[in-house]
């Protein structure tokens, strides 16, 4: 049996993102706790969110989001993460900016280490996909239309979408004409 790559474009973006997912759980949390959350978003899923980032991006007036939903919807899923706003409780952290938890809780503030969470879970999942081969972006404005979707409980505050694409160019990375200095002359 033959299979082509064509043919197998979704099954191993799906495939990566699976192991990103695993890499997203086994990530490294402050005191052991684990307030990180991760899905997988693909077919009429995935197309939802491309349909709230368009109405943000319109919303907002922000071009960028309304040119992320675009690559959105030409990669095969998306891996979805957060973070739950859960402060871990210290008396005398502050990393936040606040002098403790109590104080952050007050503001509406996010915990440092929660986001930090965040940030090493979103590391070790597109080290993953980089791994793999297959293009991948961290997109805020991803998270901005989930974060109003739903898609993960409603203390979860800050999250971010990863999708993934199989094509032979990045669809992540495109330069128009000119971009590139190709004369070689010297100004």
């Amino acid at each position: 049996m033959l299979r082509y790559v064509e043919d197998m474009e979704a099954e191993l973006a799906l495939a990566t993102a699976e192991k990103m997912v695993a890499a997203i759980k086994t990530a490294p949390k402050a005191s052991g706790q684990d307030k990180v959350v991760a899905a997988i978003a693909s077919g009429s899923d995935k197309d939802r969110i491309v349909r709230k980032m368009r109405k943000l991006g319109e919303e907002y007036n922000e071009e960028f989001i309304t040119r992320d939903a675009g690559c959105l919807e030409r990669c095969k899923c998306v891996v979805l993460v957060g973070v739950r706003d859960v402060p871990h409780g210290l008396d005398h952290c502050g990393m936040c900016g606040f002098e403790n938890c109590a104080e952050l809780r007050k503001a509406g503030g996010n915990c440092a280490l929660t986001t930090t969470d965040l940030g090493i879970a979103i590391g070790s999942a597109v080290s993953i996909a980089a791994d793999s081969r297959v293009d991948n972006r961290v997109m805020y404005s991803v998270g901005k239309a989930v974060s109003q979707m739903d898609i993960f409980p409603s203390d979860v505050r800050v999250c971010y979408g990863i999708p993934l694409s199989i094509s032979a160019k990045s669809i992540f990375f495109d330069r128009g004409p000119g971009a590139v200095l190709i004369s070689g002359k010297d100004e």
